[in-house]
């Protein structure tokens, strides 16, 4: 065996997106890229904003090449993270300044360090199903484990905060929240967080030390229907916000984010300190210098959600037409579709027939249902729906 055993499996289970993703660039060799619907990357097609262009070529014009790329604190230059602080105390009234700011590798680079600071070899994080899969591998990183609360049976998709108490112990370190929620688009609500705040408390008890709650928001921006999303830190305590421009200004590539600590979390100066160390430690060392100093005078700058929106609209009415069940998206850009078999597998592969690339919600904590991401060209959406139907007449969905 040359491979650690714990990377055995990590091979097995590889992104099931990833795999998907590769074989519609297999497929379209076969039957011809304009016959493969792909929604299984949430690779953002909506350009960065102009400013992000007109930022880079000035920075790389103007600024002292040798400070662009060099080397800087591991929590990021300073003026960049009071960019970052002055931003969310504009938008939140946060309170930050730049010693509450650790720029980093974009929203995975953010997780992973967060969860080698809090997580020991046999910790627990809780995530509330459907969750995005890739935790499970960040917590495996460290020794330490996703706790899946079930689905809401209530059909909301907000979280099922009945089961919660249920999957909390000693071992529980920390609850990862994703709102929007990537795969549902569904939006956690004021009352919500204001009574998971309630139950953290207790479950603070039952643990018996601190237990902190990771916002992970890298679609907080993408927001329908004038719907507002939450600012966690006013609904819930211990909260650490990990952020990212992959989405916000269509940047995924440039791994480029932060985390943001507010000053009132249990032990911050030892979070906060810990969280630089694991910067460097985990091999970030910091995150991209140019992309720094872009997104700090581009913060304001957002992407065209209209775009998103407009693909939104069209799939989600054509595809409940047919007879598919969906969950009308709140944000994010995910269409969230039961499928009509027990099995998703079994959906996905029929989909496949058709040219159709669904990622199935199995490893998700969500079996039986499908993720849609509609981040694609407005023309794909309408070559599929002929595609959709053929899918639909499949399960005797149209009537």
């Amino acid at each position: 065996m040359v491979i650690s055993e714990s990377m055995k499996d990590l091979v097995a289970n590889s992104s099931a997106i990833r795999k998907l993703f590769e074989e519609g660039i297999a497929m379209a060799k076969v039957i011809g890229r304009e016959n493969v619907y792909d929604f299984s990357l949430g690779n953002p097609s909506v350009p960065a904003p102009a400013r992000v262009a007109d930022t880079i070529r000035r920075i790389l014009d103007e600024q002292d090449s040798l400070y662009v790329h060099g080397y800087m604190q591991n929590a990021g230059y300073d003026d960049v993270r009071t960019c970052v602080a002055d931003y969310l105390n504009r938008a939140f009234n946060a309170g930050m300044t730049a010693a509450n700011v650790m720029m980093a590798a974009g929203a995975a680079g953010a997780l992973n360090c967060i969860m080698r600071v809090l997580v020991n070899p046999g910790d627990e994080i809780i995530a509330f199903a459907p969750y995005f899969g890739e935790y499970r591998n960040y917590a495996a990183n460290f020794g330490g484990r996703i706790a899946a609360v079930p689905v809401n049976p209530d059909g909301s998709f907000q979280l099922n905060l009945e089961a919660f108490p249920e999957y909390v112990n000693e071992k529980t370190k920390a609850v990862i929240l994703n709102s929007p929620n990537n795969p549902t688009g569904v939006i956690y609500s004021g009352e919500t967080l204001d009574r998971f705040n309630e139950l953290l408390i207790e479950a603070e008890k039952k643990a018996g030390h601190p237990i902190y709650v990771i916002c992970d928001e890298p679609y907080r921006a993408l927001a329908y229907d004038n719907e507002t999303v939450p600012y966690m830190p006013d609904h819930v305590k211990n909260t650490i916000l990990c952020e990212s421009f992959s989405k916000t200004l269509s940047l995924p590539g440039e791994r480029i984010g932060y985390i943001a600590v507010p000053s009132d979390v249990d032990a911050f100066d030892e979070i906060m300190g810990a969280l630089i160390c694991a910067n460097r430690a985990l091999g970030y060392i910091n995150a991209p210098s140019l992309f720094q100093l872009v997104v700090a005078e581009c913060l304001d700058e957002k992407t065209d959600i209209a775009a998103y929106d407009r693909n939104r609209q069209l799939l989600y009415d054509a595809l409940t037409k047919d007879g598919f069940t969906c969950v009308r998206p709140q944000g994010a850009f995910y269409l969230f579709v039961k499928s009509p078999t027990e099995d998703d597998t079994d959906f996905v592969n029929e989909g496949k027939k058709l040219g159709i690339l669904m990622v199935g919600m199995k490893s998700w904590g969500c079996p039986g249902y499908v993720r849609l991401a509609y981040c694609c060209d407005y023309h794909m959406i309408e070559r599929s729906l002929p595609a959709f139907e053929k899918l639909a007449d499949v399960y005797g969905l149209r009537k």
